[in-house]
């Protein structure tokens, strides 16, 4: 974790990078086949888009959100994220549960989700959701509006009146995402952002939907449905005390008291089971709310006054986020004692081990960090938090050798994950495997949509090793796809 100032002015994209933003996705048709999309425009055929076009816009998203969102590089809350994502999903009625997560550095309140299986939520989610239970809900929401289509049918019903390309909605998406709430795409990029505001927003009548849906969805699952209605008023209250200016989520996702109380009214029809929250859920949003805090003193200051006020499981989250707080002013000593009585009081919580080596790194303490990992990871084989900090142990140790080896085995397992490709590469780079370099490069370059570097990252690989070796081959295979890729781009 980094210094809040610095997330704070990289959280807030500046007008001139916006506006090329702007130019660069709204453009014709022509001009994509050019930029090496293949995305096809919107045009008088009817129906619904179709699965294939879904997730043309789900990959052209995620590309636009790696190159230009601020995103919240944490294993740990990400694998929180991806944790409960899963933990609805099997009771979401997706036709695809092939699901990609973006994780916006940004403490505005707002989530979304578009074709092709992208969600995405902002680190403003947590601070706003006060339980486990409402958090879900959003996401469960969210979840319903992918179920249901809904984007695809507002699409379909505004075809006839405000015809767009797919990538002309995907920049207002990603715009949406990225900038606060003063930097409007109206006042961005006129009458045409407008038209895709509106695609955005979706009617009440898919809003009710997807909250009936979605209340399914959490019952299902094992969450508490009074989650919606808790969230709904918590929006509510901050729409009424910020006046006109309303959370980010609520631009996309209107809102009214007639809807709450019909929510409300919905989730009181399921059985009453008091469903506790996880302690994981409260100890990553007492991570994100260091991030997100003025400064690490004053982060400090507040875990300190929120000690002995609320229950033993809570208390657990405070003490961890006075430790994370204290690890970020670089009292490393005082944050690794509590991280040592969290421990004895929860053997084995992955958080608290993570945290702990992140500690005792940053104090150049790399072989207890070592020691610790590996031990952590030999009972949760693949994690994530773990492997990941494993790997930071071994950069800092000098060990490229040893990092790069738990790396690639992530980036088999999470091979969209673009920050495992660029470690892998420093890795590689500190083992002197200059062919591992460029293959972590190219893959690198995929996920940010810029295939013609991944194919020269590739070609430089190439032309490294012999001619038959089996490595050889599988870079050729690569660089097939990369060529295809780049032909159906010109076609």
């Amino acid at each position: 974790m980094t210094h809040s100032k610095n997330r704070r002015s990289r959280s807030r994209l500046s007008l001139a990078l916006t506006l090329a933003l702007a130019a660069s996705l709204l453009t014709t048709p022509a001009a994509l086949t050019a930029n090496n999309s293949t995305l096809p425009s919107i045009g008088g055929s009817g129906g619904l888009i179709s699965g294939q076009q879904e997730a043309d816009i789900g990959q052209q998203v995620m590309t636009s959100i790696r190159r230009s969102a601020p995103q919240i590089q944490d294993p740990l809350v990400y694998d929180y994220l991806s944790s409960m994502i899963y933990r609805l999903v099997p009771s979401a009625p997706l036709d695809d549960r092939n699901l990609s997560l973006a994780l916006i550095d940004s403490p505005a309140l707002n989530a979304f989700a578009v074709p092709g299986g992208i969600v995405g939520v902002n680190g403003g989610l947590f601070l706003n959701a006060a339980t486990e239970q409402q958090f879900a809900s959003v996401l469960a929401h969210e979840l319903a509006h992918l179920s249901q289509r809904h984007f695809a049918r507002r699409m379909q019903q505004q075809e006839t009146s405000a015809p767009l390309t797919l990538a002309g909605m995907i920049a207002g998406i990603v715009l949406s995402a990225v900038t606060q709430s003063d930097i409007g795409i109206a006042a961005i990029a006129g009458t045409q952002a407008i038209s895709m505001q509106n695609m955005l927003a979706y009617s009440r009548s898919h809003e009710q939907e997807a909250d009936r849906v979605g209340l399914d969805i959490l019952a299902s699952a094992g969450m508490d449905p009074r989650g919606m209605p808790e969230m709904f008023e918590i929006m509510m209250r901050q729409n009424r005390l910020q006046g006109n200016r309303l959370p980010e989520y609520l631009s996309t996702h209107p809102l009214t008291q007639s809807r709450v109380a019909d929510t409300r009214n919905r989730a009181e029809q399921y059985p009453d089971e008091r469903v506790r929250d996880g302690q994981e859920y409260h100890l990553v949003r007492s991570r994100l709310q260091v991030h997100y805090a003025q400064s690490p003193e004053i982060a400090i200051e507040t875990f300190e006054a929120y000690l002995n006020r609320d229950d033993a499981q809570r208390n657990d989250a405070i003490r961890y986020g006075l430790a994370v707080a204290y690890h970020e002013a670089r009292q490393y000593q005082k944050a690794e004692n509590i991280l040592r009585e969290l421990l004895e009081d929860n053997p084995g919580r992955i958080t608290f081990q993570v945290s702990l080596a992140e500690t005792q790194i940053s104090q150049q303490r790399f072989a207890e960090a070592r020691n610790l990992l590996q031990g952590a990871l030999s009972r949760n084989p693949g994690n994530y938090p773990i492997s990941m900090m494993l790997a930071s142990a071994e950069i800092g140790d000098g060990n490229g050798s040893a990092a790069a080896s738990v790396l690639r085995d992530m980036s088999r397992q999470y091979p969209h994950q673009e920050q495992v490709w660029l470690r892998l590469a420093e890795a590689e780079g500190m083992a002197r495997n200059i062919v591992g370099v460029h293959r972590a490069r190219a893959e690198y370059e995929v996920l940010m949509g810029d295939w013609r570097a991944a194919q020269r990252q590739l070609r430089q690989a190439q032309e490294l090793l012999p001619a038959g070796s089996t490595e050889r081959q599988v870079i050729n295979q690569r660089l097939g796809e990369i060529a295809s890729r780049l032909q159906e781009a010109r076609q």
